[in-house]
């Protein structure tokens, strides 16, 4: 089946994809300036909220496979790549949060490294230059979490 062709992304998806990054840049910059014994707790937050956003977007690769009708051939590398981000956001959770926002950095580099290379593939090209300047905001924050620590 050939994929649909949607057109970029309205201004409420942009207003929203951008509200989305709210968490990550609050929680970095208070990483800077708050008192060591409360960073814990901040840099905990930033690592499950990035977590969770890479979970979110391995669904949209399910979103994709089973909203354009694909055959279960061409469907399977979305449905298996679509799990791949919650498996790797995971351990993050686990880790202590010095190691865990490079972790989760590093996980959201290269869920836009797919998304990049399968959305033009599935009609979503013209969705990438907001994908990735939210990617861009995103994995930096998590960096500058990191070094505040």
């Amino acid at each position: 089946m050939k994929p649909i062709h949607l057109a970029g992304p309205s201004a409420l998806v942009k207003a929203l994809g951008y509200a989305g990054l709210l968490p990550y840049v609050a929680l970095a910059a208070a990483l800077w300036f708050t008192a060591p014994e409360q960073q814990a707790r901040l840099a905990m937050a930033l690592v499950a909220y990035a977590a969770l956003i890479a979970s979110f977007l391995g669904g949209i690769h399910w979103g994709l496979a089973l909203g354009q009708g694909l055959s279960a051939a061409d469907a399977k590398p979305l449905l298996v790549w679509g799990v791949v981000p919650s498996l790797l956001a995971w351990p993050a959770l686990l880790m202590p949060p010095v190691a865990a926002l490079p972790w989760c950095a590093g996980t959201l580099m290269l869920c836009f490294m797919v998304d990049a290379w399968v959305w033009p593939m599935r009609g979503l090209g013209l969705w990438l230059s907001l994908r990735g300047q939210l990617s861009a905001v995103a994995i930096l924050s998590c960096l500058l979490g990191a070094a505040a620590l």
